[in-house]
C-alpha cells in the first residue's frame, strides 16, 4: 500500500469526524482514534460502510456517531470476555459500547476490549 493511500485514508476519517460527528462527540472520537493507534498501530484506519473502521486481517472494530454519542462496535464482541459488561448489542456477533461523555470513557477498559478484539481478528 502507498503512503499515499495512507494519508488519503488518514484525510478521510477527518474530514467524516470534522463533517459527521457532533462537536460535543469529536473529543471521544478522537480518544478511541488515539488508542487504536496506540493499541493497533498495524491497523487500518478508514471509511467503510459510511463510518471510520479499523481493519488488520478483516473488519474488526467501527465507531459509530448518532446524536446521543458514539458508538465503538467490535465485529465478534459476542466471543468477548465481557468482566466490565458494558458490551450491548443484539447482532449475532457484533457488540458495542456506548459513549456520551469523554469523563465517563474508562481508558483502561476500552484497551481490554480492543486488546479481545485484536486476538479474535488474529486468529
Amino acid at each position: 500500500m502507498s503512503a499515499d493511500k495512507v494519508v488519503k485514508d488518514k484525510l478521510n476519517v477527518d474530514e467524516f469526524v470534522e463533517t459527521k460527528v457532533l462537536p460535543e462527540y469529536r473529543p471521544i472520537v478522537a480518544m478511541i482514534r488515539d488508542l487504536m493507534k496506540e493499541c493497533a498501530p498495524h491497523s487500518k484506519e478508514f471509511i467503510g460502510y459510511g463510518i471510520p473502521v479499523y481493519k488488520a486481517n478483516r473488519i474488526y472494530a467501527v465507531i459509530s456517531p448518532n446524536k446521543k454519542g458514539i458508538t465503538f462496535s467490535f465485529s465478534r464482541g459476542d466471543k468477548f470476555e465481557d468482566q466490565y459488561n458494558l458490551l450491548r448489542g443484539v447482532g449475532k456477533s457484533s457488540k458495542h459500547i456506548k459513549i456520551n461523555r469523554l469523563a465517563d470513557a474508562n481508558k483502561e477498559i476500552l484497551r481490554y476490549y480492543i486488546r479481545q478484539a485484536l486476538e479474535f481478528d488474529a486468529k
